[in-house]
């Protein structure tokens, strides 16, 4: 049984191999060529891969940046990491988590049927996190057992519909389509950036910015963005000076030289990104198509952040920027009032800031894009420090979740458990679960008056 959950883990949480298998289900159920469904299945795990290979190599130039920060600047504290309160807690929940992504994402796919949520959560890694959390608080809340697996299974396949939701208007912004979700679970932020870049409607677009004659190899965007982050490299490693870079980070070699070939990197990390994201968006709507049709009518593929940088390479850089700078004004602002200080971390700040970015962009343009990301940044400092206090109870005082939609989801399953015990967070998921289905009933008989009249 261990091995299989273990197997199932593997499978679900590897975006690559989702996708392909969403496209080759959604490709057969079409009844499409042999050669149509290799192609197709192939080419969506390609792209995926090729999206992760981008962002692997995004991650490793920003993990120096992130160290030589910390050194010249001299600051302490919590630094949000997925990746490491997960680890840390699958040794000892990983067959709660394990079952409760496996039933989540089926329950994701009947939520997406029977409800008005049509949104399918594509996003394997973000699935996986999000699981392990539940399982933590259900597990502490002695919620066990096929009754604890049930309810941490809705209360995921709920995010994974409900979150996308939030997203589409803007999304369909965005792309200027309705045809593709987005799935990360960071939408708080996003959403908020949205809504304030509609404060600056007459805003000029981060994309339509005119450069003079002198500077228009500034148009392409990995050129400026190579350039702005060979700027900020340099003046973090003087900063930092050499000791610690060739000491500690570079292996010996200048910190001047190392500083230019991480910056570059990050430049080619996003382009790599970039080429990802258009080979699935080729691939995987037309996939879909079947999948939508035949299982889940009208469904739409909810994919990770990085699904919207095309559409404003400008606005990402802009983002990324704004929203590490929100970081360390909320950073300062926890050191001044006396509370737990959340670093702001680069790579979160990145992916997150960027989309932020994006999002505020779509709406308000370069106005929207400088203050919504900003705020994404004030967004998932704060979040965390309420999250704290529920995690650190679980055992986990010493790191938390750097996302957004963890830290709500997180706050009010925690806080359920902490003053209604396990019937407050049965309530609290059970009864966002028939809200759902209401709403899809009522809306569903308003459609046909309507259409009757």
């Amino acid at each position: 049984m261990t091995g299989f959950l273990n197997l199932m883990v593997d499978i679900l949480s590897e975006p690559a191999v989702l996708v392909a298998l969403i496209a080759l289900i959604g490709l057969a159920v079409q009844k499409k060529p042999a050669h149509e469904i290799i192609r197709g299945t192939t080419k969506s795990f390609l792209g995926f891969v090729v999206i992760a290979a981008g962002a692997g190599v995004l991650v490793s130039s920003l993990e120096p940046f992130g160290l030589m920060f910390q050194h010249a600047f001299n600051v302490d504290g919590v630094v949000p990491n997925n990746e490491a309160i997960v680890a840390m807690a699958l040794t000892e929940y990983g067959t709660a988590t394990a079952l409760i992504m496996f039933f989540g994402m089926f329950a994701n796919i009947l939520i997406a049927r029977f409800t008005k949520f049509k949104y399918i959560f594509l996003t394997g890694h973000h699935t996986l996190y999000l699981a392990c959390m539940f399982a933590v608080i259900l597990v502490v809340a002695e919620l066990e057992g096929p009754f604890g697996i049930f309810i941490g299974a809705i209360a995921l396949g709920l995010s994974m519909a409900i979150f996308p939701a939030m997203a589409q208007p803007f999304m369909r912004k965005i792309t200027g389509t309705d045809k593709i979700g987005f799935g990360h679970f960071s939408t708080l932020g996003y959403v908020l950036s949205g809504l304030i870049g509609k404060l600056f409607k007459n805003s000029k677009s981060t994309e339509d910015l005119k450069f003079p004659k002198s500077l228009s190899f500034l148009r392409d965007s990995s050129v400026s963005i190579s350039l702005t982050m060979v700027i900020l490299y340099v003046i973090v490693a003087l900063f930092t000076g050499p000791t610690y870079i060739e000491g500690e980070l570079s292996g010996g070699k200048n910190f001047i030289v190392f500083s230019l070939i991480e910056a570059i990197k990050f430049a080619a990390g996003v382009f790599v990104i970039l080429q990802g994201v258009r080979l699935v968006i080729a691939e995987i709507v037309p996939a879909f198509k079947g999948f939508s049709e035949k299982i889940v009518p009208n469904a739409k593929p909810a994919l990770d952040c990085p699904i919207v940088f095309p559409y404003a390479p400008n606005a990402v850089l802009l983002g990324f920027f704004c929203s590490f700078l929100g970081g360390l004004v909320g950073m300062a602002i926890l050191g001044w009032v006396g509370a737990i200080i959340i670093l702001p971390g680069v790579v979160p700040h990145f992916f997150t800031g960027a989309t932020a970015g994006v999002f505020g962009n779509a709406t308000g343009g370069v106005k929207g894009a400088t203050v919504g990301s900003f705020a994404n940044g004030l967004l998932i400092t704060f979040l965390p420090v309420l999250l704290m206090p529920v995690l650190g109870e679980l055992g986990f005082a010493n790191t938390t979740f750097s996302d957004s939609d963890f830290a709500l989801t997180g706050i009010l399953t925690g806080y359920s458990v902490t003053w209604f015990g396990a019937a407050g967070i049965a309530t609290l998921v059970l009864g966002t679960l028939a809200i759902a289905i209401i709403h899809g009933v009522v809306t569903k008989n308003k459609d046909k008056s309507i259409k009757s009249i």
